[in-house]
């Protein structure tokens, strides 16, 4: 992870603005991924309003790695709203799959963001290798903190895991169900929520904001 005291795109280093209590625009129309960021919001005296509650279009997903695309649609929240804005980009990785479905995996769920097509699609290019293909895998969260003045902060997590098949559980959302992480026996999608937030990327990735910017 670049340090988040560096500017954008090489600019001298500047110092971590603070969040202050009040609105905080969500920058996502994904239902799940709004309703985990609220709860790890909840102690913190901020007020959450996701985009679709405010009515925002979803922007296109440009960028070449998480962090880019998570700063792409923070910015436009924080611009289009005039409030302070943090988007999530998220993916699962997989090692044996050269990293994909990486920062593509919303787009293998189709337009109808059914994941239960995109864990088929994962599992099938892994049998398509043979049946002692690795199973090692790990989902990426960047978070990226606008403000409406074009200023950003942004941070990076990571949790590592491997890959089940059939999925199991069906709490949590997106490839949630087919992913175990190391050292636990349960995957995301039967994990207790509060034990996921705890150990989840994340759940890294907001330890670092909360510690930057609280």
């Amino acid at each position: 992870m670049t340090d988040p005291n560096e500017g954008i795109g090489g600019d001298a280093p500047q110092a971590i603005r603070k969040l202050q209590p009040g609105r905080l625009v969500i920058a996502s129309h994904n239902k799940g991924k709004v309703r985990e960021i609220r709860e790890l919001l909840a102690p913190y005296g901020i007020e959450p309003v996701s985009a679709a509650e405010l009515d925002l279009p979803e922007p296109d997903e440009t960028g070449t790695t998480f962090v880019a695309n998570a700063e792409l649609k923070a910015l436009q929240a924080a611009d289009l709203s005039g409030l302070p804005a943090l988007a999530d980009d998220s993916g699962l990785c997989v090692e044996a799959l050269g990293g994909d479905p990486g920062i593509f995996s919303a787009r293998w769920a189709g337009e109808s963001r059914d994941f239960g097509v995109a864990m088929r699609l994962v599992e099938d290019n892994l049998a398509a290798k043979g049946p002692d293909t690795p199973r090692d895998a790990h989902f990426v969260c960047a978070l990226a903190l606008a403000w409406p003045d074009g200023h950003v902060e942004w941070f990076e997590g990571r949790v590592d895991g491997t890959l089940v098949w059939p999925p199991r559980g069906d709490r949590g959302f997106g490839y949630d169900p087919m992913f175990q992480p190391i050292g636990h026996a349960e995957t995301f999608g039967e994990m207790d929520p509060a034990a996921k937030h705890a150990m989840s990327h994340r759940a890294d990735a907001f330890r670092q904001l909360v510690a930057a910017v609280f």
